[in-house]
């Protein structure tokens, strides 16, 4: 039977880029940003992250970069819920395209009336997770709301951090007030994780990638509070000067 392991989608981080390199990192918005792919597990903590494709970047095409480059796979028999940007596909869960899918157009009084609006709604309820994640590591880290001063090789590192912190919050912490938060608003923004900004750790060894992190599903959960703060930090930014913001 196949099981469903998680969500994934891609948020947009504002970063800061030499001018000759502003063109590729600007997104359909206008703004200067990185596009980030991240996968979350039904706990809502970081699975898989990859980070530094510019903004300008397909959501589908960083996903192509996980899966052919960059060491992100989907367990045989199991899949990942995704939004119609993305191929339905064996491994991925896509909705039904032009049908009602945000939980926004669903209410006590507008109930779905066909098996593909159903499906959608639910299909919704579940990959909500990815949205909920990137609310809330948005929500908790100002760094990532805002342009960082930081050259970009350095805020790929920032933003697998602060996931890397989500996670060990979200392990040590019963309640957390700004879920609550962002159930009520969602702060405008979207969601999405699985920590991928080249670097890596599974089954205990650290891998370095071109710009990635692959945590696996139980690595972050049960590992220590001075793993968190010391070795991985120090592992993260002595790894900085290794690192490529371009994936090509």
């Amino acid at each position: 039977m196949e099981m469903v392991q998680g969500a994934l989608d891609g948020t947009h981080i504002k970063v800061n880029v030499l001018d000759a390199d502003k063109p590729r990192y600007r997104n359909r918005k206008g703004d200067i940003t990185t596009n980030v792919l991240g996968v979350v597990a039904p706990n809502m903590q970081f699975i898989y992250v990859l980070a530094g494709w510019e903004g300008s970047a397909a959501d589908s095409r960083v996903l192509q970069d996980a899966l052919f480059h960059n060491g992100f796979s989907v367990p045989q028999g199991h899949y990942y819920l995704c939004d119609a940007g993305y191929m339905n596909c064996e491994g991925f869960l896509a909705p039904y395209k032009r049908q009602k899918y945000h939980l926004s157009e669903f209410n006590p009084h507008n109930q779905p009336s066909t098996a593909q609006k159903l499906f959608n709604m639910k299909h919704s309820q579940a990959r909500n997770v990815i949205e909920r994640a990137f609310g809330v590591l948005k929500a908790r880290w100002r760094i990532l709301r805002k342009m960082s001063f930081y050259p970009i090789k350095t805020q790929g590192i920032v933003i697998i951090a602060c996931c890397l912190l989500h996670n060990h919050i979200r392990r040590v912490m019963v309640v957390d007030p700004i879920d609550e938060i962002v159930d009520q608003n969602m702060l405008g923004v979207d969601g999405g994780i699985n920590l991928h900004k080249k670097y890596g750790t599974n089954g205990g060894e650290d891998i370095i990638h071109d710009n990635c992190v692959y945590f696996s599903m139980y690595e972050v959960v049960y590992c220590n509070i001075d793993f968190i703060f010391i070795d991985v930090f120090a592992f993260l930014y002595k790894s900085c000067a290794c690192m490529s913001a371009s994936k090509y």
